[in-house]
């Protein structure tokens, strides 16, 4: 596979952006439609505006959120299996988002701005507390095996705390259900609010430190040489990981392989440095993520897949074709 300039690959995930979101609004219960786009009465304006245009921006931006935490984790711990899901962050930061509306009482579908706000800030809580935990479980990063051993036990361990508290609470089971599929039906314009100044925060610092994390490659040794502030850089980047994915999943829910994935589909298409692959990373994760939501509103309408279901399904057949091939090189 000839490799694509990284420009040439950035300007192609930005049209395919804009074509996806064309799409993913003109797609809703009664399956794909153009109507809307070329005017409509009022109760249809508001539709386009107030339902389908915030969830696929909403989708967008929480996908872009995933693959970059995907790509910082895999830079950090220097691990092409490195994600939210593996390390934990997925499940703590639900886990945040459980307690609190458990707490409260509230339905993830009803939230209210702050209360939105409030949500992102426990899944934050949860993802850093579910990263540092398999750190420690892991006594570092050094060995590949034993982190990936104490990420997934911690994770399906705050997996299972998150589904008992969802059965001891009847009156919001169903909206939790659907959030631990990972679902965009809670976006609005509320959560875009939200998640994009996320985005555009932790991409800031995650491009800051791309050169450290190039240098990371070389192996810590190396990096101290070259005068990287490890645990400075540690500090900041675990922090991004674990605010990208917490805001993600608190507006749309648990959803896989969308980090994982998307680092991988970058560097199976282009060489190029950190500070590119963190960038290339976002952008393919937000149209991943747009795509999965589309196809899940469109397969079976007028019923809807979690676009959870969707991703794992995709991402899994995709892995599971790498692994056929042979294409170790892919999963570097």
């Amino acid at each position: 596979m000839n490799a694509t300039k990284p420009l040439h690959l950035l300007l192609g995930l930005l049209l395919l952006s804009c074509a996806l979101s064309l799409l993913g609004v003109a797609v809703g219960s009664t399956g794909f439609s153009l109507e809307m786009l070329q005017g409509g009465d009022a109760v249809q304006q508001q539709i386009l505006w107030q339902i389908r245009f915030p969830r696929s921006a909403g989708a967008w931006a929480a996908g872009a959120l995933l693959g970059l935490a995907g790509a910082v984790a895999q830079g950090l711990f220097r691990n092409p299996l490195a994600d939210p899901y593996l390390l934990g962050a997925s499940a703590g930061a639900g886990l945040g988002v459980a307690v609190l509306l458990v707490l409260l009482g509230l339905s993830p579908a009803t939230a209210a701005w702050s209360m939105k706000l409030g949500l992102t800030g426990a899944a934050f809580l949860g993802a850093v507390a579910a990263v540092l935990l398999t750190l420690t479980l892991a006594r570092g990063v050094q060995q590949t095996m034993r982190l990936l051993l104490a990420g997934v036990i911690v994770g399906v361990v705050l997996g299972s705390a998150t589904a008992l508290l969802t059965i001891m609470t009847p009156d919001i089971m169903r909206p939790m259900q659907a959030f631990m599929l990972g679902t965009t039906g809670f976006l609005s314009w509320a959560s875009v609010w939200i998640l994009l100044p996320v985005l555009l925060g932790c991409l800031l610092v995650a491009l800051g430190a791309s050169r450290a994390l190039d240098a990371l490659t070389l192996g810590e040794a190396t990096a101290r040489s070259l005068g990287v502030r490890l645990p400075l850089v540690r500090l900041s980047l675990i922090a991004t990981l674990a605010l990208a994915t917490g805001a993600a999943v608190a507006q749309a829910g648990l959803i896989a392989f969308v980090g994982l994935v998307a680092p991988h589909l970058v560097r199976s298409r282009t060489h190029s440095t950190h500070g590119w692959l963190l960038l290339l990373s976002a952008l393919t994760g937000g149209a991943l993520l747009l795509a999965a939501d589309i196809a899940a509103r469109w397969l079976i309408a007028p019923q809807e897949l979690p676009v959870g279901v969707v991703t794992s399904m995709l991402g899994g057949a995709y892995l599971l074709l790498l692994m056929h091939r042979g294409k170790v090189g892919e999963l570097k």
